[in-house]
């Protein structure tokens, strides 16, 4: 079904199980410009992100790229998978070694990123701070950076274990906040922009 709830007669399995073929295609075939994503069993599409969404990545990139460890390089919108979650997610940014990065196709395991850095979406915050939360503790994605601009806020989570991390750390835009190893730096929040209203 459309709207993502189970089918009547249903075998136990997800909508993204039954349905992954159909949304690799409409991914494949998608408009540029337009994103399609899981949320828990919704199927959501979604307009590019507004400039203040890209600029705000581009800065907080630029810094993660001079403390990034040997052999890891930036990958943006790759997606991530693990055994433990029935779906793909696909972080703004995140870094993986390079022979990750090297293999064919749009896929990593998850067991592979160092971090997940998501600018929240001014129409869709929930997906950030609800879904992916859940979705990259289980994955044992170690560091969660959520950028919200819609509040100026910056908050790290780390310690992941079982379906949550153990450690959040908040900021606001304008101050700095420590991103711990394997990057180990103290980033700073000074130049990020909030939405307008």
């Amino acid at each position: 079904m459309a709207d993502g709830r189970e089918p009547r007669g249903g075998c136990g399995t997800s909508f993204y199980e039954r349905y992954h073929d159909f949304v690799e295609e409409a991914e494949r075939i998608a408009p540029e410009g337009v994103r399609i994503e899981w949320s828990g069993d919704v199927l959501l599409v979604q307009a590019s992100p507004p400039n203040v969404h890209q600029l705000d990545l581009a800065l907080l990139r630029g810094q993660f790229e001079r403390h990034a460890p040997d052999g890891h390089l930036p990958g943006e919108r790759t997606r991530i998978v693990s055994p433990d979650v029935s779906k793909g997610r696909e972080p703004d940014l995140t870094y993986l070694p390079v022979e990750v990065l090297s293999e064919p196709g749009n896929r990593a395991p998850a067991a592979e990123a160092l971090i997940a850095v998501e600018i929240v979406s001014p129409s869709n915050p929930g997906n950030d701070w609800m879904d992916k939360l859940h979705d990259y503790a289980v994955m044992r994605v170690p560091l969660y950076l959520i950028v919200d601009p819609r509040r100026h806020t910056v908050t790290l989570f780390s310690e992941s274990g079982h379906d949550r991390y153990h450690t959040r750390s908040d900021r606001k835009f304008g101050d700095e906040i420590h991103i711990p190893e394997p990057f180990g730096f103290t980033l700073s929040l000074a130049a990020l922009l909030p939405y307008k209203d």
